[in-house]
């Protein structure tokens, strides 16, 4: 059988999406694994399937690169909002069902292949602070360190060490390292589950504000951020020791489609 899949980025944290409605992808996780291979796959951090769900536009389920179910996935979720625009199952308001409950999106605009989207994420509650660094759950669990030069750190090497350290559980978590000395804020991520270094992380941008907030006090909304792979903004709303009204800003791009056989 042939599936017809589309690839985006956003930001560079890149995706390989299929429109699932009819539910025929029940494909495994070494079947994943292969499509995510950047050297005899189609190669994306993660895949995306657009399930039908009564009461929304579509249900997401992302796949991390290593082919297993992962957490929510905020680049994810806006491309799979700008996909689904581009499949004509919505309008400018979209409305979807993820891992971690209703998410709204919005359509900002359309350039080419580049679709502006604002993604609504969950309110973030679970902050809690440790010894030179955060720990936030954002939709997945991040950990947050300030650091000078962060262009210059092996992410793979340092991050890859905090995420395997055993104090974070079985499951290990998703690492992030904002520039103090850079500004706008400038961050990089090394992402469980890809097991390397992504060009930008969504959940990880959302953590990274929340952290810069509490660091270095109130800052406006939206706050801008950079990553390797662009810029996003986060809009949100303090509210006591929690953050409310939290939007992830920015391009979703079509890059190519294709048919391969499933």
């Amino acid at each position: 059988m042939k599936i017809h899949f589309h690839k985006y980025h956003g930001t560079g944290n890149d995706f390989i999406l299929i429109d699932n409605r009819p539910g025929h992808f029940i494909h495994g996780s070494d079947f994943i694994r292969n499509l995510c291979d950047r050297h005899t796959g189609i190669g994306a951090d993660g895949l995306i399937l657009l399930n039908a769900s009564p009461g929304h536009d579509f249900s997401m389920v992302y796949y991390n690169s290593d082919g297993e179910e992962g957490t929510m996935c905020g680049n994810g979720g806006r491309c799979a909002a700008a996909f689904a625009g581009r499949l004509g199952m919505t309008g400018n308001d979209v409305h979807f069902m993820a891992v971690d409950g209703d998410h709204e999106a919005l359509i900002l605009g359309i350039r080419g292949n580049v679709t502006m989207v604002r993604l609504r994420m969950n309110d973030v509650s679970l902050i809690r602070e440790e010894k030179n660094c955060f720990v936030i759950d954002t939709g997945s669990p991040h950990y947050i360190t300030f650091v000078r030069n962060v262009r210059d750190i092996d992410i793979y090497r340092e991050g890859r060490d905090i995420r395997f350290s055993g104090r974070y559980g079985e499951k290990g978590i998703n690492v992030n390292f904002v520039g103090e000395d850079e500004d706008p804020v400038f961050v990089r991520t090394y992402e469980r589950g890809v097991e390397n270094e992504t060009l930008s992380c969504g959940t990880g941008i959302i953590a990274a504000a929340i952290a810069v907030n509490i660091k270095n006090g109130l800052q406006p909304s939206p706050l801008t951020i950079n990553t390797l792979g662009g810029e996003l903004k986060v809009h949100y709303r303090p509210a006591g020791s929690s953050f409310r009204h939290i939007w992830l800003e920015g391009p979703a791009t079509a890059v190519f489609e294709g048919k391969m056989t499933g």
